[in-house]
């Protein structure tokens, strides 16, 4: 059994007591010995063990005292997970590093436990190259023609969220708050697009006619339109209001989740989410391409005018 092959020991037995000894470095040579790292069992020599000025060559050349058990096996209270790996570097001076990021990181602490300081900067480099290439989380497309965006509608299986945001569609001047909300929106974006990635396909459009607006996809076609701006007819001016409908926002994320299975139409579905009340009596045909073309577009407007609506009132629309 090498340095690499590792296995889970029962531990000692109840009752028994580890032992100190000493070891003589010069005395036990190339003879291999056997070590019980954290349940972990592996076999090496005292010669790997001592090639580097580390804390196991502390523990191996006399100047420290080593605890045993009762069969022999030498005890260090470490997680032996990553021991194979540190027992190669002492033996190559170079390892194949693990892919996870954690995994290094793991193996960096116990570089740091052993003293092991080549190892140290091994880990440590590698961590930084890392943090230099950060890792895509999700890709957002960005629309550049409504063309293309028809046509990534139409073929995505998965149900589509897509914020459109231009600030420069303002004719008139913005609010206090606009600037704010719109960068909540922004922000509200990147948090769904990175919570249900995978799931949803979101997309990014700065070149429409609206200066921020919310539209929900689910199986090819529109369901749902959050608007998120209105004006405010102030006392000399007119003036944009950004809104952050952000319960809105969140009900239509959800309500799109609802189309990604199955994948063939469910017309039943269609209705639920779709149509708010009957609509007097129709026939199955008329009413199924009611169910299809109707698209909730919710506005929040708010009104500041000289009119016995309170400040502040807010309304939504529904056609």
């Amino acid at each position: 059994m090498s340095g690499d092959t590792c296995l889970t020991s029962p531990g000692p037995s109840s009752g028994a007591k580890p032992k100190a000894i000493s070891f003589k470095g010069g005395s036990m040579g190339n003879k291999y010995i056997r070590l019980n790292v954290g349940g972990s069992l592996y076999y090496t020599t005292v010669q790997i063990l001592t090639r580097h000025d580390t804390m196991l060559k502390a523990m191996f050349s006399g100047r420290m005292e080593v605890l045993t058990d009762k069969e022999g096996w030498i005890l260090i209270d470490r997680c032996g997970k990553h021991f194979g790996t540190v027992l190669n570097y002492l033996r190559d001076d170079s390892i194949i590093l693990p892919k996870s990021k954690r995994e290094i990181k793991e193996l960096l602490a116990e570089a740091k436990y052993y003293l092991i300081q080549g190892l140290v900067d091994v880990c440590q480099t590698a961590l930084q190259d890392k943090n230099e290439c950060c890792e895509v989380a999700c890709t957002i497309p960005m629309i550049t023609s409504p063309k293309e965006e028809e046509r990534l509608i139409e073929s995505c299986a998965k149900p589509v969220v897509k914020l459109l945001h231009n600030r420069s569609n303002n004719k008139y001047s913005y609010t206090s708050n606009s600037d704010d909300n719109l960068l909540k929106n922004v922000e509200l974006f990147d948090k769904l697009s990175l919570r249900f990635n995978g799931r949803v396909l979101f997309m990014k459009d700065v070149l429409g006619d609206e200066i921020c607006c919310w539209s929900f996809y689910g199986k090819g076609r529109k369901l749902a339109e959050v608007c998120c701006t209105s004006i405010v007819y102030a006392t000399e001016k007119k003036q944009t209001k950004v809104e952050f409908p952000e319960a809105r926002i969140y009900e239509e994320t959800l309500n799109v989740l609802l189309y990604e299975t199955p994948r063939v139409p469910d017309n039943s579905l269609l209705e639920a989410t779709s149509r708010t009340s009957a609509q007097g009596s129709h026939s199955e045909d008329e009413e199924a391409l009611e169910v299809r073309d109707r698209v909730r577009r919710i506005h929040v407007k708010r009104y500041s005018s000289y009119d016995d609506r309170p400040l502040g009132h807010q309304a939504a629309y529904r056609d």
